[in-house]
């Protein structure tokens, strides 16, 4: 399944990002736990050069808790200041101010020693879409100061956000890079919802889900939808569909209708804490 995704406005957002980043001390990137490395965007880290960075790996209750760790870890190996979070219960909100003030305790003490005032650290939010950035900035700061919402490409300007005297961020939209070069990595981003649902198949994407399920997280499918997991795919998603009274007014299967409720049950966890990549795979 080759799935590709560039809205004409992620350019005009990466130039405002480049002009934004001088502006900055930190640049906190946001990243889904389920699909840590498909969900960082690579021009993020050339954006980001020479400043300091905290990796931020939300919606880390969705996902497997030992692969979390695993991530984690990763990440931490390679120079990145890395905290968990669940950002709609405010989970690990207090591990994001310690790595902040750890990430840029260096510069504010090289400022002191000059003899400059103090001033709250800008910091920059970034990461590709529907990964939770609104949220994420909203459960920081205790009030519902950015915009929301679970499709992709909600935040489109720029906003500057204040919490007390210590911190400014500076939320930016969802950016993607131009080409998935790498075919499984759009699949992954499709699967927890980051590419806009209007130009998938979702039927499509809902077998290849069967299919990555069976292999990762062998016994979830069966237990949400009481069906034999050994079935093909295609057999699997009719047989879910007619369990779950998902049939059209013929008596066939409503195809639409029981990929849209897999797909929701993965992305809302009902299906278990399930993680689609983990560090031993790239590796």
């Amino acid at each position: 399944m080759d799935v590709q995704w560039y809205p004409g406005h992620m350019t005009k957002t990466i130039r405002q990002m480049q002009e934004d980043i001088r502006l900055v001390d930190l640049v906190i990137e946001i990243t889904d736990a389920r699909v840590p490395i498909s969900g960082r965007n690579p021009d993020i880290d050339k954006l980001a050069g020479g400043k300091a960075r905290l990796l931020i790996l939300n919606k880390a209750d969705l996902a497997d808790e030992s692969a979390n760790e695993a991530w984690a870890a990763y990440f931490r190996e390679r120079g990145f200041s890395c905290v968990l979070t669940d950002a709609r219960a405010r989970g690990g909100m207090k591990g994001v101010s310690a790595a902040i003030d750890a990430a840029c305790r260096k510069k504010q003490e090289r400022d002191r020693a000059r003899g400059m005032k103090i001033r709250p650290v800008r910091a920059m939010v970034a990461g590709i879409p529907n990964v939770g950035k609104s949220t994420f900035i909203n459960s920081f700061s205790g009030k519902a100061t950015a915009k929301t919402g679970n499709k992709p490409g909600v935040t489109r300007g720029k906003q500057w956000i204040r919490l007390g005297g210590k911190v400014e961020l500076l939320d930016t939209p969802g950016l993607l890079w131009p080409k998935f070069e790498d075919r499984r990595v759009g699949e992954n981003l499709a699967l927890v919802g980051t590419i806009n649902e209007n130009i998938l198949n979702e039927e499509e994407l809902a077998l290849l889900l069967i299919s990555r399920l069976k292999e990762i997280a062998p016994g979830a499918l069966g237990q949400r939808f009481e069906t034999d997991e050994e079935l093909p795919a295609l057999a699997f998603l009719e047989e879910a569909g007619r369990r779950r009274g998902c049939l059209t007014k013929g008596g066939g299967i409503d195809y639409a209708r029981i990929a849209r409720l897999l797909l929701d049950d993965f992305r809302g966890g009902k299906l278990g804490r399930i993680t689609l990549e983990r560090p031993e795979d790239i590796e």
